[in-house]
């Protein structure tokens, strides 16, 4: 078989076999083809679409290209979740407690952020101490022991994925359903979980920028995996300005501790209290809406979701008295307040700007050798809709970097006041229980 054929023939707009796709990740997961000739044949599906066939074999090509972890030693359904990245998306750290304290088995890998998206391991390593990497014994044993355990991929979980995404990113062969979808459900499903919340994000600071490619991507993946028998499902969610207040590690370590305890900026809350809801029916702890809802009210009322969290960090050997004790996260040495100009209404807040100004001073990273910064980020005193008056402080910079002028004034160039209240949308546009609603 020769590569040159497969990039002729998806060029041409004809489906490839199972035969060669899987010959396409065997041979370049072996270096046996160069970049080239991939990136060839990427840029052919971009342009030519892959059919749901084609997608479901890729995807499986890409889970067995190396470990595929077998959870089979925990008992009970394992629910897993999955965020397609936003900013200030600490929705891991939060949720996977909540399900847990429920009875949930709540077994999740995780990966670190790359540009305006910070990742769930960077935000956990913000905790002194705290331990990322399990083996699977290790995995299994604290998922079985307290029922949650959040930690990050093994070094050979579906290699074909790291090789193409750094190709697909250096190529402009990114924005292409099939291979985003299989790229997430190629990881998830070699994870071992049996059922999976995806949170699927459009706006400004997510990759998907319209309500109807994330749709799209949603469906797609959804299919993959129950025609692999897992229970897959997914939110829409609204990304065009930052999910809670807190942008950046261990400042959103802290308001999911606070929403942990009931005391959450009201969309995370309810961001967290919708996927839980489905993850416990996932699970089979609750058999409807009404019941999973309670549960979870219940396990934040009675402090077991908070102390489920602590129970995490203790067996990954992270200090817990910087949970019970926040303020003993790190801290930055510099806080800087940002003042409204005028007086009216919040009516934008551009997310993905604020992640990218957040990133500068230190809380995400750039390129892979970037050293993160813990205590540095945004914390937003106000939300798109709110009332402001000239002379509030609209944010509090988390800085150990200088803030220069034109960083100054890049942010207030990220929120945009005027004389009326825009009309409020909703932070859920939709949940997909199945590929055909």
């Amino acid at each position: 078989m020769r590569f040159t054929d497969l990039i002729i023939k998806k060029r041409d707009g004809h489906a490839l076999t199972t035969e060669e796709i899987n010959f396409w990740i065997k041979s370049y997961v072996q270096d046996e083809v160069p970049d080239y000739q991939v990136s060839a044949l990427l840029m052919a599906i971009v342009f030519r679409g892959m059919n749901e066939r084609e997608t479901s074999d890729l995807t499986l090509a890409m889970m067995h290209s190396g470990d595929v972890i077998d959870l089979s030693d925990i008992e009970g359904i394992k629910v897993d979740k999955h965020s397609t990245g936003g900013v200030g998306d600490k929705t891991s750290m939060a949720l996977m407690p909540m399900v847990a304290a429920c009875g949930a088995k709540a077994a999740k890998m995780s990966g670190r952020g790359l540009g305006h998206t910070g990742g769930t391991l960077d935000k956990l390593e913000s905790i002194e101490g705290f331990n990322c990497y399990l083996g699977k014994e290790d995995f299994i044993r604290q998922v079985n022991d307290i029922g949650l355990a959040i930690i990050g991929q093994t070094g050979n979980l579906v290699p074909a994925d790291k090789k193409l995404y750094a190709l697909r990113d250096v190529t402009g062969t990114v924005d292409s359903v099939p291979l985003i979808a299989s790229s997430i459900m190629s990881k998830k499903l070699a994870a071992g979980s049996d059922a999976i919340m995806l949170d699927v994000k459009y706006g400004s600071g997510a990759f998907m920028k319209t309500k109807e490619d994330a749709v799209l991507l949603a469906k797609e993946m959804i299919k993959i995996g129950r025609a692999l028998g897992r229970d897959v499902r997914a939110m829409i969610t609204d990304m065009d300005m930052p999910l809670g207040r807190a942008i950046g590690n261990a400042l959103e370590v802290k308001e999911a501790i606070a929403t942990l305890k009931g005391k959450g900026p009201k969309d995370f809350t309810h961001l967290c209290m919708e996927g839980g809801t489905r993850m416990l029916i996932q699970a089979k702890i609750a058999v409807n809406e009404e019941e999973a809802r309670e549960k979870l009210k219940e396990v934040i009322r009675n402090g077991a979701a908070f102390e489920k969290f602590k129970a995490m960090v203790r067996a990954q050997h992270g200090n817990t008295e910087q949970i019970d004790h926040p303020e003993l996260l790190p801290k930055a040495d510099t806080v800087t307040e940002m003042p409204c100009p005028e007086d009216g209404y919040i009516y934008r807040m551009d997310a993905l700007g604020l992640g990218r100004l957040a990133m500068e001073i230190g809380a995400g990273r750039e390129t892979k050798d970037d050293v993160i910064d813990p205590a540095a980020g945004i914390v937003l005193n106000f939300r798109k809709g709110d009332r402001v008056s000239q002379g509030e402080t609209l944010a509090r910079i988390h800085h150990n970097r200088p803030l220069t002028k034109a960083w100054r004034e890049r942010f207030m160039g990220c929120i945009e006041i005027c004389g009326s209240k825009p009309e409020e949308e909703p932070l859920i546009y939709k949940i997909l229980q199945e590929a055909s609603e």
